[in-house]
């Protein structure tokens, strides 16, 4: 009789907010980026892609398939297929070399996935996303893989999947070989090294990016002359000092690079030919509040970034939560998101203008409260 057993495993997976950008690539076949970058890999607590991966004889006739938050989702497109291709392959050799393991590599997956935050609002969806379909398929295959070989793999995806893999502070090394074997994440230091970090992500925008990622990236290596500087000068300034403050736990410097990196990223936007603008007024509204924030602390106590979306990220410590949260909670209480303790900070609010609060009010739909989080775990929570 045929083993008609169903293979299962779960994973859920993190979103990571980078504060040196990944934008533009050497590579768009094995999603080779054009320069290194860092992140911040965020609690799934509050965000995270829980995904299901199965493979059974049972299946046996039909093709592999995707079903993500409960649609139908296309999986023969090039950069999944490409990551199933080396799971796949990774898979055969198991079995290659062990004849009684069972041949998983033959049969059609199945997959469920499910975030728990916007899909394709530049809140990186595909960098969680791809990094809980790798691992999820990487555990059912029981492949004996390291996270920074997974990440390889889950570059080819989406490449800031390959940051996912890891939790708390994480870079993404540009790599300079052809086939891309060094270009792959590796953790600049754990959660626990500065569990202090908090962010609040202000949702300026729940719909889908007007320009996507990778046709952004297409657009700005092609036509602008301030990527070539960025990529030359800026990108590994900022890398060395970015990876520096993480290290040493200094918040200031850390807050100065993520601005000015995130200003750098959207100034090489504007710069492309034709301009592509993903920050819009409330985006630049929340930039205004962070300044005022720092300019009532006379210190810096927050920072701003923005990816390829208008939704801002705002980084502080926890022992700077009072004046950061109370500024956006006081003006923002009635939107979705807050957290319980997030009111006892209202008397701490700084005072915005009244044009910076009234884009605010009308604009943020969402909040989010987190926190620096751990990487992909394993989970019993079966989505088929």
């Amino acid at each position: 009789m045929a083993d008609t057993k169903i293979y299962k495993a779960s994973t859920t997976a993190p979103v990571n907010i980078a504060v040196v950008k990944y934008w533009g690539k050497r590579d768009a076949k094995l999603n080779l980026p054009t320069n290194s970058s860092l992140s911040v890999t965020l609690s799934q607590a509050d965000l995270r892609t829980l995904t299901t991966a199965t493979c059974s004889a049972a299946y046996e006739g039909q093709p592999d398939s995707l079903i993500l938050n409960g649609e139908p989702s296309d999986i023969t497109g090039a950069r999944t297929q490409a990551c199933l291709r080396e799971l796949r392959a990774r898979r055969a050799a198991l079995e290659a070399a062990d004849p009684a393991a069972p041949k998983l590599s033959a049969l059609p997956l199945r997959i469920v996935s499910e975030n728990n935050f916007p899909t394709a609002a530049g809140l990186a969806s595909s960098a969680a996303g791809f990094a809980a379909l790798v691992r999820a398929v990487a555990d059912l295959y029981a492949l004996p893989s390291s996270a920074a070989e997974l990440s390889r793999v889950a570059r080819q995806g989406s490449g800031s999947a390959c940051r996912s893999l890891f939790g708390g502070y994480v870079a993404w090394r540009a790599g300079s070989r052809a086939d891309g074997l060094d270009s792959e994440a590796v953790e600049v230091a754990p959660a626990a090294h500065w569990p202090e970090m908090r962010a609040l992500v202000l949702v300026a925008s729940a719909a889908k990016k007007g320009v996507s990622s990778t046709a952004g990236m297409q657009q700005t290596v092609a036509t602008s002359a301030l990527f070539r500087e960025r990529v030359a000068a800026v990108v590994p300034a900022h890398m060395a000092a970015m990876e520096a403050a993480v290290r040493a736990r200094d918040f200031p410097r850390f807050a100065e690079v993520a601005m000015r990196d995130s200003n750098s990223f959207h100034a090489v936007c504007a710069d492309t030919y034709p301009p592509i603008y993903y920050m819009n007024d409330v985006s630049r509204a929340a930039v205004r509040a962070v300044e005022a924030v720092n300019a009532a602390a006379g210190a810096t106590v927050a920072a701003y970034t923005f990816d390829a979306g208008p939704n801002a990220v705002v980084y502080y410590l926890e022992e700077n939560s009072a004046p950061v949260v109370g500024t956006f909670h006081a003006l923002l209480a009635a939107t979705e998101g807050w957290k319980d303790s997030a009111a006892a900070h209202d008397a701490a609010a700084v005072p915005l203008d009244d044009a910076t609060a009234g884009l605010l009010r009308a604009g943020i739909g969402r909040v989010i409260q987190t926190a620096v989080g751990e990487g992909p775990i394993p989970t019993d929570q079966h989505l088929v």
